[in-house]
């Protein structure tokens, strides 16, 4: 009796095995660039290769990055068919992670876990296989949806902000797109744990509270170009401000760069107007001296993986004792995908908008 038991138990074991090892999880899948995506079953590997795990993904964050991508306007060309997404949480369901880097955790089946997948992408999906110098443990005390709502744009502020800017208490700083995920976690950064003087800037009215909420100590619609630099020099009775963390770009860049004081920092963190700032470098002798500082959390991965991986634990951990908190705009279910990358382009959200993709 006891070796049937063992040996039914065995076939039990090999069939969760074979379940986890399917050739096919249902994910939302691009195939053809400026086209819905279509939920189907998708094809991924069976086999793990050394260094990689796999994730019962539980949600996954949508990102301006993934709407870019499925309309052609993004410089990342993916081979279709393709399925998006990034910024995933979920259980791990099989692992061949070798814990060789003392920078990775030491991650086991079971454990719940925060995914910057920016390689390969994959989380509008069920399932995912992620590289192991990508996965975090998630503390106890955060739920799956406050984990994925914060580690790529808080680890960037973090990153450009303490880092780079060195940004301290009662500095002044400005945020442009203050109302966007990246721009929201600046503002909680600046305000929060750098305990700065935020001036929030915003494409809309209506999302200027949501900036105050978070701590800054003003917030207002950008109406011009122009109007931005002359609110923000009487805010600061004419001196400017320290920093500029601009995720916006384009015609905003200029005028940007002229509300930063005398060696003053500018940090350049994306172009969420999608246009390139154009800036001849005469120009930067007119204004008072500053720096330029580009950041990418995605660089840090490729040229120093310890800050990567330590700046995406701080957050967590900085999450977990109370001293930041993300904002979550909207959940959707991954039949819903389209809806979600919609939202991007009818300015319908601020903050972080999230798939629910398994209970």
């Amino acid at each position: 009796m006891k070796y049937i038991t063992r040996n039914i138990y065995k076939l039990h074991i090999n069939h969760d095995i074979q379940n986890v090892r399917s050739k096919f999880t249902r994910a939302a899948v691009l195939k053809t660039v400026k086209e819905p995506l279509v939920l189907e079953d998708f094809k991924i590997a069976d086999k793990l290769r050394e260094g990689q795990l796999r994730i019962a993904v539980k949600y996954c964050a949508v990102n301006m990055s993934d709407a870019l991508i499925c309309s052609g306007l993004s410089e990342i060309k993916p081979l279709l068919p393709y399925v998006p997404g990034f910024e995933i949480v979920g259980e791990v369901i099989e692992s061949k992670a070798t814990n060789a880097d003392d920078e990775e955790e030491d991650i086991s089946v079971g454990d719940r876990v925060l995914v910057l997948n920016k390689e390969t992408m994959g989380g509008f999906a069920e399932e995912c296989i992620v590289d192991e110098k990508d996965i975090f443990g998630i503390p106890s005390e955060l739920s799956y949806e406050t984990a994925v709502s914060i580690g790529d744009s808080y680890a960037t502020a973090l990153i450009g902000l303490a880092r780079r800017a060195n940004l301290k208490k009662d500095n002044t700083i400005l945020v442009t797109a203050a109302a966007g995920g990246l721009g929201l976690a600046a503002v909680d950064i600046a305000a929060n744990m750098c305990k700065a003087k935020v001036i929030g800037a915003c494409r809309l009215e209506k999302n200027t509270s949501i900036v105050r909420d978070k701590g800054a100590f003003i917030s207002f619609e950008i109406k011009s170009p122009e109007s931005l630099c002359k609110r923000v020099l009487k805010e600061t009775d004419g001196k400017g401000v320290d920093v500029v963390f601009d995720a916006v770009g384009g015609e905003i860049f200029p005028s940007a760069l002229d509300c930063v004081g005398h060696e003053g920092k500018v940090i350049v963190a994306g172009f969420a107007s999608l246009q390139l700032p154009q800036l001849n470098i005469n120009e930067l002798l007119r204004r008072p001296s500053f720096s330029l500082i580009g950041v990418s959390l995605n660089n840090y991965r490729t040229h120093s993986v310890r800050i990567y991986r330590q700046s995406v634990k701080d957050v967590l951990t900085m999450c977990k004792m109370g001293v930041i908190t993300p904002n979550i705009s909207e959940t959707l279910k991954l039949d819903q995908v389209n809806e979600a990358l919609e939202h991007f382009s009818t300015d319908k959200s601020s903050g972080k908008i999230l798939l629910k993709i398994a209970d």
